[in-house]
């Protein structure tokens, strides 16, 4: 037969004496457990941001120190530029510079006896002005982009005048030589006219006697390297040439 325990269940003892448990006990765990969690994640999203500020701070202070390197270097940086700056220019300088000495040197050997130079005019670019020159009012130098002679004077005639052209074609790096004006007394447009021009009351004009011719040309220099920027300006007047060139004026007179 099968035994049956006849002690009421509230009475029973050891193994046999039922669980006293129910759902509140596993609430209370459960909510310990989630309060558990909760702390631990609270207390390492607090270490995490703690270790951001810790690093914003170090960020701030590495910024901080970079900026004051900078400023310190900021005035090696400038002197490098600045030195830059300078040695660029001095090689577009050197690179564009012209030498109006050699020119000048050949253009006393080539020139002929019977002609002279009331004022000579060397410019690197056209369109510049200053005082007491010919200020670039020939339309032939606007022409040309580089360097150029503007010459004015006088020759014994008309072919004497030819010869000057035919010569400064001679001069190393002349690409091109111009004739503005070429002008006896008298003529349209000259500025010597009859008793006036023979006594030399106009003392601009150096066509004193009426075969002396007047006239204007421009020396182009093409194949010569063009300045950046405008370069300065140099003018020659001869004086000196016209009173030297008086004598050979006198003996082309008497013959």
């Amino acid at each position: 037969m099968r035994p049956v325990n006849l002690i009421p269940p509230d009475e029973r003892r050891g193994e046999q004496a039922p669980l006293r448990t129910g759902a509140l006990v596993y609430l209370v765990v459960g909510a310990f457990v989630a309060v558990l969690i909760g702390v631990t994640s609270l207390v390492l999203i607090g270490n995490k941001i703690n270790e951001r500020k810790t690093d914003v701070v170090e960020l701030h202070h590495e910024n901080a120190a970079t900026q004051r390197k900078a400023q310190r270097l900021t005035s090696y940086t400038q002197f490098s530029t600045l030195s830059k700056q300078r040695v660029e220019t001095v090689r577009n300088l050197a690179e564009s510079r012209f030498d109006w000495e050699r020119v000048m040197r050949e253009m006393a050997l080539v020139l002929p006896d019977d002609v002279w130079l009331i004022d000579l005019t060397a410019t690197a670019v056209p369109g510049i002005s200053f005082e007491g020159g010919s200020n670039g009012s020939s339309g032939l130098r606007d022409d040309v982009a580089g360097p150029a002679l503007e010459m004015n004077g006088c020759a014994v005639g008309q072919q004497a005048v030819a010869r000057l052209v035919t010569v400064l074609k001679d001069i190393d790096g002349v690409t091109r030589v111009g004739m503005t004006s070429s002008e006896l007394p008298g003529e349209e447009g000259g500025a010597g006219t009859n008793a006036g021009s023979d006594s030399g009351e106009d003392s601009e004009d150096c066509r004193t006697r009426k075969f002396i011719t007047k006239f204007e040309i421009v020396v182009a220099f093409d194949a010569a390297p063009v300045p950046a920027a405008s370069s300065g300006e140099v003018e020659v007047t001869t004086a000196e040439a016209t009173e030297s060139s008086t004598g050979s004026e006198d003996e082309a007179a008497e013959g």
